[in-house]
């Protein structure tokens, strides 16, 4: 693929992420997608996208991709399980509270297109949390638990701020990362 070819992709993208944020899913035709991204027809992106399904496939990769650089190169930072935690939960909370739109757009593909591309990446996620507390647990810093219950019970917390936000986009998520930190520290502290 031309480096063209990538640019107009990630054009479409995040004309897609802007048109689904504001308008919803059912909401998120090519002409309004073409019309916010500056194309002069929808055939630009049918070119690239075979239709709705593939772009919106698109779109939760290209969203669930950057939540995970993002927050693996916070998680990677830290030397010590604990460290880890704490900056795997203020780094999904900070990059949901900085990224709103493609965070309403991720919930309005998986909701509305009733899409499960991203259990992938909430499977990857459970996966690389269970490790974490593993190595927690190996190294004398975790008590003893049941990684995949407590890997879940991460995810789910902050899974759930972006619905959150959409009813009350007011919340301080700073303190809502504080807090879920102290939860998690008490609940994994040996």
């Amino acid at each position: 693929m031309s480096v063209t070819s990538m640019a107009r992709r990630a054009q479409i993208i995040d004309a897609a992420v802007g048109v689904i944020a504001d308008a919803g899913y059912g909401r998120a035709s090519f002409s309004r997608i073409a019309e916010r991204a500056g194309l002069s027809s929808t055939r630009f992106i049918s070119y690239h996208f075979k239709g709705k399904g593939e772009l919106m496939s698109a779109v939760v990769q290209t969203v669930i991709g950057a939540i995970g650089d993002y927050v693996g190169e916070r998680v990677g930072a830290e030397p010590t399980a604990a460290g880890m935690l704490r900056a795997y939960i203020e780094s999904v909370v900070g990059f949901i509270d900085g990224h709103r739109p493609q965070m309403a757009a991720l919930t309005e593909v998986m909701l509305g297109a009733g899409f499960d591309d991203g259990i992938a990446g909430d499977q990857a996620a459970t996966t690389e949390l269970e490790k974490m507390f593993a190595f927690g647990q190996r190294t004398g810093e975790f008590r003893d638990f049941d990684t995949r219950v407590m890997a879940s019970t991460v995810q789910r917390s902050v899974d759930g701020l972006p619905f959150l936000l959409r009813a009350d986009p007011g919340i301080d998520c700073a303190r809502w990362a504080s807090e879920l930190v102290v939860i998690f520290d008490r609940a994994t502290v040996r």
